[in-house]
């Protein structure tokens, strides 16, 4: 038996008006049902929730560029959306159940066990969890944005074997396939650099909020975390089936990282949003990398950006290349005061570290 995590874009659920497509999500139910049938366990991961309150709020398939009316309209289209998805569920003997989830949910420990717990008995109760943001009430600085960040936090919480982003292109292609003809699909992935990021291009669909180069990000996540990720087409005939199965030439395949992290240290790497920068000494450099220490105050040479204590930072070294995250125990502006001190030089009520070794993650 597989844990599975699907995620399904707003591109693949919307024709090309921009409304919901109750095919597409009557595709995506028939193979879950199949799975389910085979002994698995499924979770769907869904956007398509503003798609789906455009209409009914009288723009017309316009999606809004400010936050409260995207807020709004997600309100009124997540119910008509969720109805789809129970509908369809239904014709297959199937029981789905609501989850909205927000950042909070995997940052507080509490609530994070929680939520997990909550996965998990909607598994065992034999509910297939349709799970979305929760845009209505999130806020602006504390929401995730695109639901493949999601999908790969989720799949870490419970544990999932394979993680399956469904989208409207068959997987990462050398060039833009749309645009070149000699574009060829990349079928596996060891490591996502940024080299492959930048080739995956920028925003996805008029429609939705993602695009290629979310989904890599995602499928590093999920790589982080154990769990085999797979960006397959979700037009293809039987493509989440196939891609749980691990049928060669579906999508391109991530696959998991021979190192795991905690879903605190997974959430610093890649889940929060870094405010500013600090460069640190070659010195400091090779003992983060090497020995997990806390980075010092003394081994910090310059700061940069915006921060306030408790927030998120890069790290990088004096050429510049970030190699790690964290959250600095210092706001940007007093971090750049003690930069370079050694301890004993540092004020009585300062931090002894600017980055404790519980909340810095070395990516390199």
């Amino acid at each position: 038996m597989l844990t599975v995590v699907a995620k399904i874009g707003s591109s693949s659920l919307t024709n090309e008006h921009g409304a919901i497509n109750p095919e597409s999500i009557e595709r995506v139910c028939e193979q879950v049902a199949r799975l389910r049938a085979d002994g698995h366990r499924v979770v769907v991961v869904t956007s398509a929730a503003v798609a789906a309150g455009l209409d009914a709020v009288g723009l017309g398939g316009r999606r809004p560029t400010d936050m409260l009316t995207l807020q709004a309209v997600s309100a009124v289209g997540q119910s008509r959306l969720m109805r789809v998805w129970d509908d369809s569920f239904a014709a297959h003997g199937l029981v789905s159940g609501q989850v909205l989830l927000t950042p909070y949910d995997f940052f507080a420990r509490a609530q994070y066990l929680h939520a997990r717990d909550t996965f998990g008995r909607l598994l065992e109760l034999g509910v297939v969890p349709v799970v979305n943001e929760n845009d209505a009430i999130a806020d602006d600085e504390l929401r995730f944005g695109d639901n493949d960040r999601i999908a790969a936090l989720v799949a870490h919480m419970i544990g999932a074997d394979v993680l399956v982003l469904l989208t409207d292109t068959a997987g990462l292609f050398t060039a833009n396939p749309r645009t070149n003809s000699d574009a060829t699909l990349i079928s596996y992935v060891d490591v996502v650099t940024p080299e492959l990021e930048a080739m995956a291009g920028g925003a996805g669909s008029p429609h939705g909020s993602g695009g290629m180069v979310s989904k890599l990000r995602a499928a590093r996540i999920a790589s982080f975390s154990g769990v085999r990720a797979v960006i397959a087409g979700s037009r293809r005939v039987d493509g989440l089936i196939d891609a749980v199965a691990g049928v060669a030439g579906v999508g391109t395949t991530v696959r998991p990282h021979d190192r795991r992290l905690s879903a605190r240290k997974l959430w610093i790497a890649f889940a929060v949003d870094t405010a500013g920068r600090l460069t640190v000494d070659a010195g400091a450099r090779q003992a983060l990398m090497e020995r997990g220490v806390s980075l010092l105050p003394a081994g910090v040479r310059a700061v940069s950006g915006s921060f306030a204590e408790g927030e998120a930072v890069e790290i990088s070294g004096p050429d510049g290349v970030v190699f790690a995250r964290g959250l600095c125990r210092y706001s940007a502006e007093d971090a750049a005061g003690v930069a370079g001190r050694r301890s004993a030089d540092l004020p009585d009520e300062a931090p002894a570290v600017m980055v404790h070794r519980d909340d810095l993650v070395v990516l390199g």
